[in-house]
């Protein structure tokens, strides 16, 4: 039976097919974790006091690029290239969606709206990377090999949700209520766009290492374009609403260190 489950254990159980899948995870989490320190490092002065929780989130991203890493030496595995299409965050990026690298490779502060703008950004994201490790902890928290991985990055992924609908609301309370609604719906139309494109991507990268059959890779491409059907037409909103977390202060205080995985 074709299920989420069986899908991720047959990647698993494949060394290709998982080196690739911790290649491409381990690259999105340190690409996160070096804008999250560059938005930390640029905040407007008016926004100093929030730095240092811009820069926890980034913390926390560069240790789930180490723990992607770390499960690689694990099992004996080097990383490999990630492919183009199947780069999350560049693609994002070339869609104009959150705080393009060359703003943030200069050395001139940000303004209020940027950090607005970044913070929708990642309340969009973080919304999804929320979902995608809650699948994986609710199938294989108990994994002898990913099991403390998945449970930890988890964690993270429902700690910086929550500290983005805190923040949003924060700035919101300060009359940027229709500025962080504009953004948020720009962000989430084109994250789900993106993700589509970057789940086809995956599973074909896959297929070709796991010798799908034709029918099989159809099969998963036709669920890819439903969940896409969608979230384009109801799934987004759950994506651009606010309200406040159950977890107050989510990230203050230092990022929790990573255990020795490899």
């Amino acid at each position: 039976m074709l299920s989420a489950k069986t899908l991720f254990q047959e990647i698993l159980d494949n060394d290709e097919s998982y080196r690739l899948f911790c290649s491409i995870a381990a690259g999105g989490e340190s690409q996160g974790g070096w804008e999250n320190a560059r938005i930390a490092a640029l905040v407007p002065a008016s926004e100093r006091s929030f730095a240092p929780k811009i820069a926890r989130h980034g913390a926390d991203e560069d240790k789930h690029g180490r723990i992607f890493n770390a499960l690689l030496r694990k099992r004996g595995l080097e990383p490999v290239e990630v492919p183009p299409d199947t780069d999350y965050t560049m693609l994002l990026e070339r869609d104009g969606i959150g705080l393009a690298h060359d703003r943030l490779k200069s050395d001139r502060p940000l303004t209020v709206p940027d950090i607005v703008t970044y913070l929708a950004h990642s309340r969009v994201t973080e919304q999804r990377a929320s979902e995608q490790m809650d699948l994986l902890r609710r199938h294989f928290a108990d994994h002898p090999d990913i099991g403390r991985a998945v449970k930890m990055i988890s964690g993270d992924e429902d700690n910086h949700l929550a500290y983005c609908h805190e923040e949003l609301l924060r700035f919101a309370r300060a009359g940027h209520g229709r500025a962080i609604q504009r953004t948020l719906r720009a962000c989430a139309l084109a994250e789900i766009r993106v993700y589509r494109d970057v789940s086809l991507a995956v599973m074909a990268h896959m297929g070709r290492i796991l010798g799908w059959s034709r029918g099989r890779a159809a099969v998963l491409a036709a669920g890819i374009h439903a969940v896409y059907a969608y979230e384009r037409a109801a799934g987004w909103r759950r994506m651009v609403s606010l309200e406040m977390p159950e977890r107050r202060g989510a990230l203050d205080g230092p990022a929790a260190t990573a255990p020795e995985f490899a």
